[in-house]
């Protein structure tokens, strides 16, 4: 196994996102063109998209990695705004762009217009996302679209799955497609409801940091094979221990946690790196299986089916997000009144991604009886371009969209004076708690070790009411800013020291790696203190 194209896709597709932060222009977005341009130089190796490596192995940790990041409460504070999106949507999705798309195409039968409808209607949210981040989304918007990316693959593979037996002649039904559906849906939520206590339990119960690790990158794997197993939906049973295992993460030690945390964000980084450079570089294979589709034909339906991608995304949410107000009181009452500002930035948001492709590749290029699947190199070449045209159309134009409409961003000095609220509690009850333990003589500590942990304390509780504070009139700098630069070269200062004398072999290599490991979190945990 030639294991250097892999390694070339990693470290390139990395060094390119690692370039598109010092530009306006977001990762996937570089990444995605740099993938179509590099997909024509001479000698790149063959990067032909697997779904039987995307959908099992890629899928799953992006999927367990951006549910763990997300709070349930305030996705389950936006259910019906995310259930409304992630299934009502993608089925309407579904029918409308695959009934144009059998008006549109000549020849492409009814079945295969439905599963390219199927492909294409799940948007990926991770580049809408990271959008979101970027340029200060209202955490309302950023939330909906975050979870609308967490459930509608599964329903977007379950419509696909019943569109495609109906076009391989399996008989599908309304009623069993309708059956398959739920038992999908029902089955993934179950199995991770089943999972989700027990792989908890043993994180909680794992003493050892490495194991725990061990255990966190094969819990997405193994949900969604458990799943899978019982043909439901792997990507929903994902999502519901990633959820639970996030919420309850408060529950695990902190040397897991940091480990963790460091682990999964080189996880995911290395993963969406990855899967917009595959997007770009399957260019040649999708065009070179057009045939007989070839020319002007294909991008007028390349593009028609754009447009109705786009559009029908806008016909979707302004009634989902306007008729549940004019027909419930209680949500009136709730809620306050929308503007058309929010629905048109999640609408103009759908942009499509690395599921899409790998549910089209795995269309089978032959029938039961053998003849070959109508249009599927037409549907390939359809999904390619609906992927590319929303994410670079409507990826590009978003920010400054988002600028335009001036939505209000999070207010970061309410944010602030929440947080530094939240700190003064905490710190008033471990104080009261220092005290009862000080109070025991077998608690006993000499008064410089019992002020430091005081003045620790104060520290903390002190960090968040400066960075109210005003900048330094000389240098710019916040308080945070100067804090995180003096309390570096402090431990730099150290740090050179203990180099030094393990040079003059006063102290071996083990001890210096003891000793700068504890600078290391030291300066990790000054530079958290100050965020």
């Amino acid at each position: 196994m030639d294991v250097m194209p892999l390694l070339l896709l990693v470290a390139g597709s990395a060094a390119i996102a690692a370039a598109a932060r010092r530009t306006p222009i977001p990762a996937p977005l570089l990444l995605v063109a740099a993938g179509l341009v590099i997909s024509y130089l001479p000698g790149i190796p063959d990067y032909t998209l697997d779904p039987d490596v995307v959908l099992p192995l890629i899928l799953p940790p992006l999927l367990h990695s951006a549910a763990a990041d997300s709070s349930y409460l305030d996705l389950r504070a936006q259910m019906r705004p995310v259930a409304l999106l992630s299934v009502g949507y993608v089925l309407f999705a579904t029918l409308v762009v695959g009934w144009a798309a059998y008006q549109i195409v000549p020849g492409l039968p009814l079945t295969g217009a439905l599963v390219l409808g199927a492909v294409v209607a799940p948007p990926d949210a991770v580049a809408a996302t990271a959008v979101a981040r970027r340029v200060g989304l209202p955490s309302r918007i950023t939330t909906i679209l975050q979870g609308e990316s967490l459930v509608n693959d599964a329903t977007a593979i379950t419509a696909y799955r019943v569109a495609l037996a109906a076009a391989v002649g399996e008989g599908a039904t309304w009623a069993g497609g309708i059956g398959e559906f739920l038992l999908a849906a029902v089955g993934g939520v179950a199995v991770g409801l089943v999972l989700m206590v027990p792989i908890h339990w043993l994180r909680t119960h794992l003493k050892e940091p490495l194991l725990q690790n061990t255990l966190s990158l094969l819990i997405p794997f193994v949900a969604y094979a458990a799943a899978e197993q019982f043909h439901a939906s792997g990507v929903l049973a994902v999502v519901v221990v990633a959820l639970f295992l996030g919420h309850r993460a408060w529950e695990v030690d902190f040397a897991t946690r940091l480990q963790e945390d460091a682990v999964w964000k080189m996880v995911a980084f290395v993963l969406e790196s990855s899967v917009f450079a595959l997007i770009g570089l399957q260019l040649p294979v999708v065009l070179g299986g057009l045939g007989q589709y070839e020319g002007g034909r294909a991008v007028w339906y390349a593009v028609a089916v754009f447009l109705v991608v786009v559009a029908s995304r806008f016909v979707w949410v302004y009634p989902a997000t306007l008729l549940p107000r004019m027909l419930s009181a209680r949500i009136r009452a709730r809620e306050d009144n929308p503007t058309w500002k929010a629905p048109f930035v999640i609408a103009w948001a759908g942009m499509r991604g690395v599921v899409s492709l790998a549910i089209a590749f795995s269309i089978p290029e032959h029938l039961h009886d053998g003849e070959p699947f109508a249009g599927r190199n037409l549907i390939l070449f359809l999904t390619f371009t609906t992927v590319i045209g929303t994410l670079v159309v409507q990826g590009v134009t978003l920010p400054p969209l988002i600028r335009v409409l001036k939505l209000p961003g999070r207010d970061q000095q309410a944010q602030t004076l929440a947080e530094a609220n939240a700190q003064a509690q905490a710190s008033r009850a471990a104080e009261r708690r220092l005290d009862e333990l000080l109070s025991d003589e077998r608690n006993a500590l000499p008064p410089p070790l019992a002020d430091r942990l005081r003045m620790v304390l104060d520290r903390r509780r002190n960090a968040v009411w400066e960075r109210l504070g005003q900048s330094n009139p000389l240098t710019g700098e916040t308080v945070d800013d100067t804090y995180r630069r003096l309390s570096g070269e402090m431990i730099g200062a150290e740090r050179a020291v203990f180099v030094k004398l393990r040079d003059l072999r006063y102290i071996d290599d083990e001890m210096l790696r003891t000793l700068l490991r504890r600078l290391d979190l030291e300066e990790a945990a000054a530079y958290r203190e100050a965020e």
